[in-house]
């Protein structure tokens, strides 16, 4: 018996695949709730340490305007540095008038409670969608004495200042790099490292932004290969001189949109 897929032709398909991941992509508005990061001086784990790696935000691009993911949308921490678009919504009560939206980097996991339901302080457990957001983020779209918050959320742009910013660690047999401040997408989905001597070598995400393999680059100047989860890709030659130290940071380009 004959399909009746047979009677669409490969450019439809092609036309239709390509309408559903516009479709996915349009930047549409989603829900999902929010609670306010513990420390009101935005000392929390959102702001200072977190799974991303990006370590104090408050010395870093990101600012005070951050956010801890539940896992359902950190993914493993693939979606560090991501931009969503937040606001408030649904609650006359908590929402500021308006509702007024502020724009918040992925910094960190919100870890899930299997202690507590997930509608009464669980509410970082799979599969709900949940932000742990910052101080500054939080009281620029609700009332500090809200508990949670129904919000809505969006992928968008990341504006950043600067080019991307390589943070380098390790040892003689064991190099890793902290990616930060990175714009467009935001979210860094592949990495190569190439030293003067080598070819462009493929590096594997180890937590967070932070990328390594096991390589002896002391010596060499350092380029490197980054590749957004929208496709693009951009190298930066010859980032770090010869001369490099672990515990540096060094500065490439940038996305643009």
């Amino acid at each position: 018996m004959d399909s009746g897929l047979q009677h669409f032709s490969l450019p439809f398909f092609i036309l239709l695949c390509c309408l559903f991941q516009a479709t996915a992509e349009d930047g549409s508005w989603k829900i999902a709730t929010a609670t306010l990061s513990r420390d009101k001086d935005g000392s929390s784990s959102v702001t200072t340490g977190g799974a991303c790696g990006y370590g104090d935000l408050r010395q870093s691009s990101y600012g005070g305007y951050s956010a801890g993911l539940s896992g359902k949308l950190f993914n493993r921490g693939s979606s560090c540095g991501a931009c969503l678009e937040v606001r408030c919504v649904n609650h006359i009560r908590w929402c500021l008038q308006g509702s007024p939206s502020v724009v918040v980097t992925a910094t960190d996991f919100c870890p899930p409670n299997s202690g507590l339901s997930s509608d009464y302080g669980g509410w970082c457990n799979f599969p709900k969608e949940h932000l742990e957001l910052s101080h500054a983020a939080f009281t620029g779209i609700a009332e500090t004495r809200a508990e949670i918050i129904p919000v809505q959320y969006r992928r968008v742009k990341c504006g950043r200042r600067g080019g991307l910013r390589f943070s380098l660690n390790g040892s003689s047999h064991f190099f890793q790099v902290l990616i930060s401040n990175v714009g467009l997408d935001g979210e860094v989905v592949g990495v190569k490292v190439k030293g003067h001597t080598t070819a462009w070598i493929p590096m594997a995400r180890n937590w967070g932004q932070n990328w390594h393999s096991s390589l002896d680059l002391i010596g060499q100047s350092l380029s490197f290969e980054v590749t957004l989860i929208g496709g693009k890709t951009i190298a930066s030659y010859d980032v770090a001189p010869p001369y490099w130290r672990f515990g540096m940071t060094y500065q490439g380009k940038q996305f643009l949109s």
